[in-house]
């Protein structure tokens, strides 16, 4: 039986990753009473390992931190990933903002434009945009975990505990090691289902 988050996925028509070993899927779910700021979003890699199924999870936010929505740097709005999509391809490993390890943006993307600069997302459909942003998947703070989003995230899928995110890059050089591939595709889905 396919796991639950996995059914979740091709129900919206996203491709799972099935065949053999360290084939990820990495699946972001979306906290539906999230609260502004705050790292209150998951974060799921599934995949077989000596083809047994492995569900690794972290606290991540997938929300842009309030101080980008007070303080948009595109005039059209802070970006906020848009959910229940799959975007394959999206990253590779590389350095975000020329910096730490991370998976960076080759794909593209859909993203809602919040453009009213308070401190809360808005989801509207009807400021969709589509292309290359630096939509990343990185660390908050190097050497703790952090509280609050903050300047953190302008719209990308942050991890609040640097050593999480390291396990996570640990899972995803494995995959490029073991499959030889350098691209990661993402899904990311609106929880409370």
């Amino acid at each position: 039986m396919l796991h639950p988050i996995l059914q979740r996925v091709q129900s919206i028509g996203g491709k799972v990753f099935t065949a053999g070993d360290w084939n990820l899927n990495i699946v972001g779910i979306r906290n539906p009473n999230g609260t502004p700021n705050k790292f209150d979003d998951v974060v799921h890699v599934l995949y077989r390992d000596g083809g047994q199924w492995v569900d690794r999870w972290w606290s991540v936010t997938t929300d842009p931190g309030t101080y980008w929505l007070e303080n948009p740097m595109n005039k059209l709005g802070t970006a906020a990933v848009v959910a229940d999509r799959q975007y394959p391809g999206l990253w590779k490993l590389g350095k975000h903002r020329g910096e730490h390890e991370g998976l960076v943006q080759v794909g593209e993307v859909a993203v809602h434009r919040d453009d009213n600069e308070d401190t809360k997302v808005d989801y509207r459909e009807d400021n969709i945009q589509v292309g290359l942003f630096g939509i990343n998947a990185h660390r908050s703070n190097a050497t703790m975990t952090s509280v609050n989003v903050n300047r953190w995230s302008a719209g990308c899928q942050v991890w609040a505990d640097p050593h999480a995110f390291d396990c996570f890059l640990t899972i995803c050089k494995t995959q490029q090691r073991e499959r030889g591939w350098d691209t990661f595709s993402y899904t990311l889905l609106n929880g409370g289902w």
